[in-house]
């Protein structure tokens, strides 16, 4: 809504207005305003003096102006424009106003004269209310001021300044408004030129951009300066546009993830401010409104809190105990959430890191360590590597080892502990002669914690010489030297060990394996002369059952040990029966005897014993008319099957082991029901019904008989035939189209029954029957026919003194068709002669009235349209109705000159209005049509030579009596009375 300002304006006086040799001049001294006052002269005829103006004008009009009491400031002088009645510097001061007004006598002519000062008085008055108008005030007014939501589309409108100012825009010169195009605002706006009205450009305000110093509470809006011309209704306006929010920004973090750190002796429902809280900048109910969490983790909650300037700030709260050991820290998105429509959101990670306190003390990974050592073992050897682990962070997981005060200082020097790592190392020497035992005890001590005790047992094994001797240690199930392994055991199972006693240090020993299979025997890499035998890949019990290895140690004067080692792989259940066919197609026909023989399913199982042997079940997704033999796998229908029912049965069979874990393997069976003619033809509908409009081209698709046979294959090809009309009608036996061979007429007949027949491709042939109704629908193929008047050249005889509202005369028109197609219309299309709009013509009735009184005599011509409802398009013919206004008919010649002269009217499909005369039908004729014609215009000769003496005797008693004129009106129902009739008739004549 826009704020129109109010000016207090005073009086205005003008001078007459002329055109003269094709210049209009304008003389007009105004004084309206109480702070600007305007002395504006515009004359496009003169430059110079107003002597000037006066010559070149022929003395019409010209005056000189000068400024009331001078109240004009000077820096205001510049709004002054003149044309024609001198330059400004000749206006005085002095608070005097010249006027002088010259005429130039004896230029025109009397006539001429009195047109000019008319003229020229009007003219004058309207530029007084011009300029006495608001458009003319230039003080005491506020700025337009409009409203418009940001990032409206080009083309939006904003306001209507001439229309808000309510501006005359029938002045001449028109009006035009522009911009003041130094101002950035003008850019987001278009302005039309002549009519005043402000719509959005191509660049689309942002109310986020263009007033980001903006706060809550502050308006954001654009001012513009319109100015609008020409300079003889200069003004200049001020427009405010106020750009309302909209919510078309959604919240941001200012960082894509926000760190929030929770100590995890916090206790329950502390709360912790989320710092980076999201930024909208929209303003109001559009800006954030809340916060949420996409996972609390049943730990945490969000809370919002609002300051004074209310800004909204979110805090965590912690609703359950935290953990740091059993969870340090937790990822979730947080949520912020505007209050727009719809609303719009913004994400961030929220990452909350559990910060550690000392809860924890250290504890041992083992509490018992055993170690084997030679004695001749030597110095700095690693022994042992304990391993404590404190669940705290940073110094409160910081621990020391250190021996206990119950171990003996020999002891300590014998065996180092490194008291930040843990790792026992050899640190003295040992007697190899002589086995030993050594108990180590060891703590794990951590800041402010009772230290974790953990014991060491070292075992000093005695130095023996003797002669090699490789001794197998069994890790894998041994029976007299046959070692067994399932076929299920992974790769790098390990199978035994070797370790080769009282080998000679100086000399270097190897061994290796013998024989083939999956196995590799490597030196243990932790201990000398052991030697670790294991599989290299899984095996298979179906590819080999027993492996013979031989291992075999040797130094450079060869061989000097041998051991031999039997592996038995055993069997497992891993494979499932396979199926030898795993898509399995079944024909069978339609109405088959229950318990028919299928198909016999076959799979194989590689696995051994119970393990291969194979049970075959149906899959869940089986109906319950198909069995399976369990054993041997004989697959039967038990019921009758129905193709029409379900064509197509898809199932899952199933082969399975006995082994443990049973396995088992799926194939599907697909069973077809083959067809059997055992279904007739059966159509849609019981009978079919087809509307058709009448004149429907031959062999135009009346309908579609929808026939359906649920056989298939050739039981189910339909063919129609028509039973009978079939001279009339074709049929398409595959489609099923009906059409007529010719064009059909409503009027010959309107109905037709037909009996269709369909019939399948079966053997035997099945078939049935249905019937169509045809039925013809009118269309609009015939013009109304105009029955009175029954020429154009026929007139009757209105007197003057005829009161408005009496019926005159009666249009009468008749349509051969039916329904809305037979519904006509009357209309006055044209009217010629006497005043305009004298009579009116009722558009159901076609009743012609008098609507005013009649002040001028003669013909008054009236083009009557006499149209029905019909569609696609209404069909219509034309009368010309023809009304002599007089006291008499006093000149006959004179009115069939007029008539004549209207004769050159083109009334509108005249083509049509002569074949509508024409209303006998062409194939009526019978041969004594020309006798009947001839004896009908004869007794039409006689009828009208009575009716025209009898309407001349009337006439005459009529004028001699002086009674009134007679209306000429032919009554247009059938059922009017016969003196009625006969009166009209001799009226008509005697016109």
């Amino acid at each position: 809504m826009a704020t129109v300002p109010q000016p207090q304006c005073f009086s205005a006086l003008t001078c007459s207005t002329e055109i003269h040799s094709g210049v209009q001049f304008h003389c007009l001294c105004v004084r309206v305003c109480r702070v600007y006052v305007t002395a504006e002269w515009t004359n496009a005829g003169c430059d110079k003096q107003s002597e000037a103006c006066s010559k070149a004008a022929g003395g019409v009009c010209c005056a000189e102006c000068s400024d009331a009491e001078g109240a004009l400031p000077q820096p205001e002088l510049s709004a002054f424009r003149r044309s024609g009645c001198g330059f400004i510097s000749e206006c005085r001061w002095d608070g005097r106003c010249d006027k002088r007004l010259r005429r130039t006598e004896n230029m025109v002519s009397d006539k001429r004269v009195h047109r000019l000062i008319t003229r020229g008085e009007i003219q004058g008055l309207c530029v007084l209310l011009l300029y006495t108008s608001p458009l003319s005030c230039f003080s005491n007014f506020s700025p337009l001021i409009y409203k418009i939501k940001e990032s409206s589309p080009k083309g939006t409108l904003i306001g209507a300044i001439g229309a808000d100012l309510h501006l005359d825009f029938l002045v001449d010169p028109p009006l035009l408004f522009n911009l003041a195009q130094k101002k950035i605002s003008a850019q987001y706006v278009e302005l039309n030129n002549t009519t005043g009205e402000l719509f959005t450009s191509a660049v689309q305000m942002d109310r986020e951009s263009l007033c980001a110093d903006r706060g809550e509470g502050q308006s954001c809006a654009l001012a513009l300066d319109v100015f609008i011309l020409p300079q003889q209704y200069f003004q200049l306006v001020k427009v405010r546009i106020l750009i309302e929010d909209v919510n078309d920004n959604r919240p941001r973090f200012p960082s894509e993830e926000i760190r929030l750190t929770v100590p995890e002796n916090a206790p329950v429902n502390a709360r912790f401010a989320v710092e980076q809280s999201a930024v909208d900048p929209d303003l109001g109910v559009n800006s954030v409104q809340t916060y949420w969490l996409v996972n609390d983790f049943g730990v945490f909650t969000l809370d919002v809190e609002e300051n004074e300037g209310g800004e909204l700030t979110p805090f965590l709260i912690v609703t359950e105990s935290l953990d740091r050991e059993q969870q340090a820290e937790y990822v979730t998105d947080i949520i912020a959430e505007d209050g727009g429509t719809p609303s719009l959101v913004g994400t961030a990670t929220l990452r909350i890191v559990i910060s550690d306190i000392n809860d924890n003390c250290p504890k041992f990974a083992k509490a018992q360590v055993n170690v084997t050592v030679y004695g001749n073992a030597t110095r700095g050897t690693q022994l042992a590597r304990l391993h404590a682990y404190d669940p705290d962070q940073g110094a409160n997981a910081q621990i020391t080892y250190s021996y206990s005060e119950r171990v003996t200082t020999e002891t300590r020097s014998l065996f180092h502990l490194d008291a930040a790592t843990g790792v026992i190392k050899l640190a003295g020497k040992m007697d190899a002669n002589a086995a030993k035992l050594y108990k180590l005890t060891v703590l794990a001590n951590g800041p402010a914690c009772i230290p974790d005790v953990a014991t060491v047992t070292i075992h000093v094994i005695k130095v023996v010489s003797g002669p090699p001797l490789l001794a197998p240690r069994y890790i894998a199930a041994e029976k007299d030297g046959v070692v067994s392994l399932k076929e299920s055991e992974p790769a790098f199972t390990p199978v035994a060990f070797y370790t080769v006693k009282n080998a000679d240090p100086r000399q270097k020993l190897e061994c290796l394996l013998e024989g083939s299979g999956p196995f590799r025997l490597t030196p243990y890499e932790r201990l000398k002369n052991e030697y670790l035998l294991e599989t290299t890949e899984p095996l298979d019990y179906e590819m080999r059952q027993e492996y013979e290895l031989a291992i075999l140690c040797r130094h450079h004067h060869g061989v000097v040990l041998k051991t031999v080692v039997r592996v038995q792989v055993e069997d497992e259940n891993d494979n499932a029966p396979v199926f030898k066919q795993s898509l399995l197609e079944i024909f069978v026909e339609e109405n088959n005897a229950p318990n028919t023989f299928l198909a016999k399913l076959q799979a194989t199982d590689a696995d051994s014993g119970s393990r291969g042997e194979v049970a075959y079940l149906l899959g869940s997704d089986a109906t319950p008319v198909f069995h399976l033999d369990r054993q041997v796998g004989v697959l039967t229908v038990t019921t009758s099957l129905d193709r029409e029912e379900k064509e197509t049965y898809r199932f899952m069979v199933r082969a399975v082991d006995r082994g443990s874990p049973r396995k088992e393997s799926i194939a599907t069976v697909v069973v077809i029901v083959q067809d059997r003619n055992d279904n007739s033809p059966r159509f849609i509908n019981k009978d079919f019904t087809f509307f058709v409009p009448e004149n429907f081209p031959g062999f135009g698709e009346i309908g579609v008989l929808s026939v359906t046979d649920a056989d298939a294959g050739e039981n189910g090809w339909v063919a129609l035939s028509i039973l009978n009309g079939s001279d009339i009608f074709v049929i398409d036996t595959g489609r099923g189209a009906l059409r007529a061979k010719t064009s059909l007429d409503r009027e010959q007949q309107g109905t037709y029954h037909l009996w269709i027949e369909a019939v399948d491709g079966g053997k035997p042939a099945l078939s049935c029957i249905t019937m169509v109704t045809v039925l013809l629908l009118d269309v609009n193929d015939n013009p109304p026919i105009v029955l009175f008047p029954q020429s154009n050249q026929s007139y009757m005889l209105v007197l003057p003194s005829t009161l408005p509202g009496t019926s005159i005369t009666e249009v009468y028109a008749v349509d051969r068709d039916t329904g809305m197609n037979a519904v006509i219309a009357y209309s006055i299309i044209k009217r010629l002669g006497g005043e305009p709009g004298s009579f009116d013509i009722d558009p159901n009735t076609g009743n012609i009235t008098l609507r005013k009184t009649l002040s001028d005599r003669g013909l008054y011509s009236l083009l009557v349209k006499v149209s029905d409802h019909g569609q696609p398009e209404p069909l219509h013919a034309t009368v010309l109705v023809n009304l002599f206004v007089n006291e008499t008919v006093s000149n006959e010649s004179y009115i069939q000159s007029l008539l004549l002269r209207q004769a050159t009217i083109e009334i509108e499909d005249g083509s049509a209005l002569r074949e509508s005369r024409q209303w006998i039908p062409d194939r009526q004729v019978f041969p004594c049509q020309p006798v009947l014609i001839g004896l009908s215009a004869t007794c039409l000769g006689l009828f009208i030579m009575v009716v025209s003496l009898s309407v001349y005797v009337s006439c005459r008693k009529l004028r001699k009596h002086k009674k009134k004129r007679l209306g000429v009106e032919i009554p247009l129902k059938m059922n009017s009375d016969m003196q009625a009739v006969d009166r009209k008739l001799m009226e008509i004549s005697n016109i």
